[in-house]
């Protein structure tokens, strides 16, 4: 695939673009495509050569081609550029009463129940799925409102909602120290090459974590699903550590239920655990694992993981873990730490779409997911190679405003924009549960 490093000219991005897939799945069906905001490509270039370059510091070699990583869902699932609708067609842009748009997931029957309460309805005629009733519905009550009244509303009730910016939000950056009570500083660290990525990373103190100079033995915790996380695990395997896929016997990866390709492309190469997470000994079990690990990814709301009695920075300061990724739609500090977030509807809060003229369009598939994945992996490389102990705090929205733009002129004549390519996995994910005796035996926890 065509990859340009930044800086570079908006011809040779927008081909860039064109030859990746992901201009393909961008802007209105039957219409010329998009080109891409300005920016996105040398920028997110630049993170995949900070993740190339971290893997080949610690002796590991992976091919990033992150723009080729945005269509592989697509290409997979046979999905196409619909505008103002995403490509899963679970998400829509609709213009509100005071002319500010507002990105609507209904991608979970939960959310297609709540409608009615959240627009303050009568019930509305559908099923399970959102219909073309259902839209229309949806589409003509978020016309009659502000959206700030549309999207507080939706947060009180836990859905998929986000307000297209005005400005662009500002993009997350390093922290203080942070360090429980009772904990010795750590020793000074070599700062990583973290102030180049779009995330919030946390040092926090505990016992000393001298920097890494390979991935042997490292051990990856990954709990996410869906797509960023996995990705970040994917593409942390591919350089060479150990990576666990850890999943819930009540409620494994919903990614499982899609097509089987694109689940062995993000999860092939990691040995599967399944826990009962809703039973104490699971619990107990799912605590001596993170505790073990080298690095944790996660893409949970924070509180999931408290009830369970889960502290990521207590963890990173008394046991194993050097480096802690959390990957949410909004961030995990702050008021929207509890909010709900998918690749599009995240995308459109960190104000990364492309405009056809007046209208906002969905830039490429869940663009949010598969660069929030591809920054996380960069950045735990980037701590393990550095040494010490990290918070690593993803938001999908702040990856997504760090690559936002003006969009760019297709030209004329445009470039060719070539469907996107899955590329082959790397083999087949193993089977849920697969490795859960194995590796609880290899950590010492089969009797726990």
């Amino acid at each position: 695939m065509t990859q340009v490093s930044a800086p570079c000219e908006p011809a040779a991005e927008v081909a860039a673009w064109a030859a990746s897939g992901a201009m393909w799945l961008t802007g209105p069906s039957g219409e010329a495509p998009l080109g891409p905001p300005a920016g996105l490509v040398p920028k997110l270039a630049a993170i995949g050569d900070v993740l190339a370059d971290r893997a080949a510091a610690l002796g590991g070699h992976v091919v990033v081609e992150p723009l080729a990583r945005l269509g592989q869902r697509a290409a997979i699932a046979g999905l196409r550029r619909h505008g103002d609708t995403s490509c899963g067609g679970a998400t829509r842009l609709l213009p509100a009463a005071d002319g500010c748009w507002l990105a609507v997931s209904l991608a979970r029957p939960t959310d297609v129940e709540l409608v009615p309460a959240w627009l303050e309805t009568g019930p509305i005629a559908g099923g399970v799925a959102p219909d073309a009733r259902l839209w229309d519905a949806v589409a003509a009550r978020v016309a009659a409102a502000p959206a700030g009244v549309l999207l507080d509303r939706a947060l009180l009730l836990g859905l998929p909602v986000a307000v297209l910016p005005d400005v662009l939000p500002a993009v997350p950056h390093a922290a203080p120290p942070a360090a429980p009570p009772d904990v010795p500083p750590a020793p000074p660290v070599v700062a990583p090459p973290l102030a180049t990525l779009p995330l919030r990373a946390v040092p926090v103190a505990g016992p000393p974590a001298p920097p890494r100079s390979d991935l042997h033995h490292v051990l990856v915790a990954d709990l996410s699903s869906l797509w960023a996380g996995p990705l970040a695990g994917a593409l942390l395997a591919a350089a060479g550590a150990t990576v666990v896929k850890v999943e819930s016997t009540g409620r494994p990866d919903g990614a499982r239920l899609g097509p089987a390709a694109f689940f062995d492309l993000l999860n092939a190469g990691k040995r599967s655990v399944a826990l009962d997470l809703r039973s104490r000994p699971g619990q107990r079990l799912l605590h001596g694992l993170l505790a073990r690990a080298d690095v944790v990814i996660e893409a949970s709301r924070p509180r999931a993981l408290e009830q369970m009695g889960i502290d990521a920075t207590a963890l990173l300061a008394q046991a194993r873990p050097r480096a802690w990724v959390s990957i949410t739609g909004h961030g995990r500090t702050g008021p929207g730490r509890d909010r709900v977030g998918f690749g599009d509807d995240a995308a459109v809060a960190g104000g990364l779409v492309c405009w056809d003229g007046a209208r906002p369009c969905f830039c490429a598939d869940a663009i949010a997911d598969p660069t929030s994945g591809i920054v996380a992996a960069a950045a735990a490389l980037g701590a393990l190679a550095a040494g010490g102990r990290w918070l690593l705090d993803v938001s999908m929205a702040g990856v997504a405003a760090h690559l936002a733009g003006p969009t760019l002129p297709a030209g004329d004549p445009p470039p060719l924009a070539v469907p996107p390519h899955a590329g082959p996995a790397p083999g087949h994910a193993p089977p849920l549960g697969r490795d859960t005796r194995a590796v609880l035996d290899e950590l010492g926890l089969a009797g726990s």
